[in-house]
C-alpha cells in the first residue's frame, strides 16, 4: 500500500503547521471537491474521501504524532530519490535542450505529439442566489446557448450553506476536445447577493432594525426575524442609532456545522407624522430640555 502524504492532500507543503492552518486548508479543499458541488464527477468524490481521511488523522494530536514519524521517513526518502533523478538528468542535458527547442526531434515523435488527444476547454459562467436561498439551499435553472445555436437548460441544485465563489461542475459539458480528446467541463460559479433584510459579511449576517426614539430612550423588547427563525432581543435604555447586538452562532454556515454570528444594527427612525398627543409630549420634552439647559 503506497504512502499517502496527508499534508500534500490538504495543500500544505510541510508538517510545520498549526491545527488552525490544518482546519483552514481542510475547509478550502472540502469546499472545492464536495460532491454536491461536483455533480457526477467520480474523481472529485474520491478526492473528497482522501481529504476527509487526511483531516481525520491530522486534526487529532495523537494520530498526527504517529503519522508524522512515517511522514518524515517518507519525505526524506523522496528527497533522496529526487536528488538521484537530478543527477541522472544532468548527463542528458544536451539531449533535453535539443528536445525542448525542437532540435533533432524524431519525425515520429512530432507526428505523435500532433495526434495526442487534447481535452476541450472548460466553460465558466455565474449564477446569483440571495443570502436566504444560499443559507437554506435552492434549485435554479440555467439556460446557455450551445455552439449549434440551441438553448440548453441545466438544473442547478445549490446546497444549503454554499459559499460565495463555490463552483458547481458539470462534467463533459464544456467545449469539444481535439483528436478524440474528452470534452471540457461546465463550471458554474455561485455568487451570493444580499437581500433587503440580510447582509452577508464573511460568515456573519447583518440585519438593520428600526426603532422609535422612545424605544431607544426607554428600552424595549423586540421579536426579530433572523435567517432561521425568530429571535427575542432586549433593547436597553439609552440605545443609540448604529449600535450592534451580536447573537452568536446564528449567522451563516461554514465548515462542519459551524456558523458565524447574527448581528443586529439599530436605526432610530423619527415618525414623519405625529398625533396631537405625541406632538404635545414632544413639546413637553422640549420644554424640559430647555429648563435643564
Amino acid at each position: 500500500m503506497s504512502f499517502k502524504d496527508y499534508y500534500n492532500i490538504l495543500g500544505l507543503n510541510s508538517n510545520k503547521v498549526t491545527l488552525d492552518e490544518i482546519k483552514l486548508a481542510y475547509r478550502e479543499k472540502a469546499k472545492k471537491y464536495h460532491p454536491d458541488i461536483n455533480a457526477g464527477d467520480t474523481s472529485s468524490e474520491e478526492k473528497f474521501k482522501e481529504i476527509n481521511e487526511a483531516y481525520k488523522v491530522l486534526s487529532d494530536s495523537k494520530s498526527r504524532k504517529r503519522y508524522d514519524r512515517s511522514w518524515f521517513i517518507y519525505t526524506e526518502r523522496k528527497k533522496r530519490l529526487q536528488n538521484k533523478e537530478r543527477e541522472v538528468k544532468k548527463s542528458f542535458k544536451e539531449k533535453l535542450i535539443d528536445i525542448l527547442f525542437g532540435m533533432n526531434l524524431p519525425k515520429k515523435e512530432v507526428e505523435k505529439k500532433e495526434k495526442d488527444p487534447i481535452i476541450g476547454e472548460n466553460i465558466e459562467t455565474e449564477v446569483e442566489v440571495n443570502v436566504l436561498e444560499a443559507f437554506n439551499g435552492t434549485s435554479k435553472k440555467l439556460k446557455l446557448l450551445a455552439i449549434d445555436g440551441k438553448t440548453k437548460t441545466f438544473n442547478l441544485n445549490i446546497p444549503a450553506g454554499v459559499q460565495d465563489g463555490d463552483k458547481i461542475r458539470f462534467v463533459g459539458q464544456g467545449k469539444m476536445g481535439k483528436n478524440n480528446g474528452k470534452r471540457g467541463d461546465l463550471l458554474v460559479k455561485v455568487k451570493i447577493v444580499n437581500t433587503k433584510d440580510f447582509k452577508l459579511v464573511g460568515a456573519d449576517i447583518y440585519k438593520e432594525v428600526s426603532i422609535t426614539p422612545w424605544q431607544a430612550a426607554l428600552g424595549t423588547k423586540l421579536k426579530i426575524d433572523a435567517i432561521d427563525g425568530e429571535i427575542s432581543l432586549v433593547i436597553p435604555k439609552g440605545t443609540e442609532s448604529g449600535e450592534k447586538f451580536t447573537i452568536k452562532d446564528r449567522g451563516y454556515k461554514f465548515g462542519r456545522g459551524n456558523r458565524g454570528n447574527f448581528i443586529i444594527v439599530t436605526r432610530i427612525v423619527v415618525p414623519k407624522e405625529l398625533t396631537e398627543k405625541q406632538e404635545k409630549i414632544y413639546n413637553e420634552l422640549k420644554a424640559l430640555d430647555a429648563k435643564i439647559g
